[in-house]
């Protein structure tokens, strides 16, 4: 007879080893506890024996996790809260890929520290890079869209796949504005630029930066300089694209020249340009949707990888979009709205 889905049952694990032990409780049981926060099954620990107390279901999952947990252990990766979260999301997200294969990807390592990604879709979008010329990374603020490139870009480079890196995004922002900034042109352009210097200081020897800016090897530069230019045996980033006109982004493409790769990059929630201007990342999509060596990716908040209070606050702001626009009502040709529940005069 089988037992009812309600009803408490026992699962156990044992651990091969007492080192296992501790790096998969941490320190002072800090992740046990996560894990007992995370799962609905009840968890106890006795020597190298865990014991799994809940219903079949919830103990499936919680055996899931450890097992995920303990395979990230014998590859080498340190656990942590977030890989915790993360291996849990992953396992719940009724997704194929093993929370292990994806959070001991190594992109790029400096100083001690190695650049992987956190969530499935990086993962995926990380594959894309190495699958494809041109490839679009779409999602919000904090999904690692940008910063992941980045990290692939400086890995060609090590790898003598390509001979340099080109980063660039639009300096909307100043608009106009940016004669009244001081300083010489470097000087005003600077701080639309200020992120991708950030990001390759991550990556790279700060003392290398310099040399290899000027050698040519790595160019930080504002879209306008990309005009009129064939980027041969480059790894190209385009950054902030939501903040390109549609003749902007056609002229950034064209730019592709032999044994390069193009990333583009951007937030479609996050247009800066005057009003009236249509953004060519939003149209990029159906322009190019079906071409071959294109791809595009799309992250959403669930892939956010900065404080966990950003992807609650990207997800409040689109369902506070999406509710203003359903109060908005549907509307009848350019800036008229359904009048027919008016009634006749």
């Amino acid at each position: 007879m089988d037992t009812p889905e309600h009803e408490a049952v026992t699962t156990k694990i044992v651990v091969p080893d007492s080192q296992s032990m501790v790096a998969l409780l941490g320190s002072r049981d800090e992740l046990l506890k996560v894990i007992e926060k995370a799962l609905v099954s009840d968890v106890h620990v006795r020597g190298n024996e865990i014991t799994i107390t809940g219903g079949a279901a919830d103990n499936a999952l919680a055996t899931r996790l450890f097992d995920a947990l303990l395979s990230l252990l014998e590859k080498g990766q340190p656990l942590s809260a977030d890989a915790v979260e993360r291996s849990l999301a992953m396992l719940t997200g009724g997704g194929e890929d093993r929370p292990a294969d994806v959070l001991t990807l190594n992109i790029v390592s400096n100083r001690g520290r190695t650049i992987r990604p956190k969530t499935v879709n990086q993962k995926r979008y990380v594959e894309a890079i190495d699958e494809h010329t041109i490839v679009f990374g779409i999602g919000p603020a904090g999904t690692g869209k940008t910063y992941l490139a980045m990290a692939k870009a400086v890995q060609a480079l090590q790898a003598k796949q390509v001979n340099r890196i080109i980063l660039t995004r639009p300096a909307v922002e100043a608009g106009e504005r940016l004669g009244f900034l001081p300083g010489t042109l470097f000087d005003k352009i600077d701080p639309y630029l200020r992120p991708l210097y950030d990001a390759l200081h991550d990556m790279l020897d700060p003392d290398s930066i310099p040399r290899l800016m000027a050698a040519g090897t790595i160019e930080v530069a504002p879209l306008a300089y990309m005009r009129g230019r064939t980027l041969n045996d480059a790894f190209i980033i385009l950054d902030e694209a939501q903040n390109t006109s549609a003749e902007q982004m056609k002229m950034f493409l064209t730019r592709l020249g032999f044994g390069s790769k193009i990333v583009v990059t951007g937030d479609v929630t996050q247009v800066d340009l005057p009003g009236g201007t249509i953004s060519g990342l939003r149209v990029v999509r159906d322009i190019l949707d079906g071409v071959e060596d294109v791809h595009f990716s799309t992250l959403s908040s669930e892939d956010v990888v900065r404080h966990r209070l950003v992807g609650r606050i990207v997800d409040a702001y689109a369902q506070y979009d999406a509710e203003l626009e359903q109060a908005r009502g549907p509307v009848r040709g350019p800036g008229r709205r359904d009048d027919s529940r008016r009634g006749s005069r």
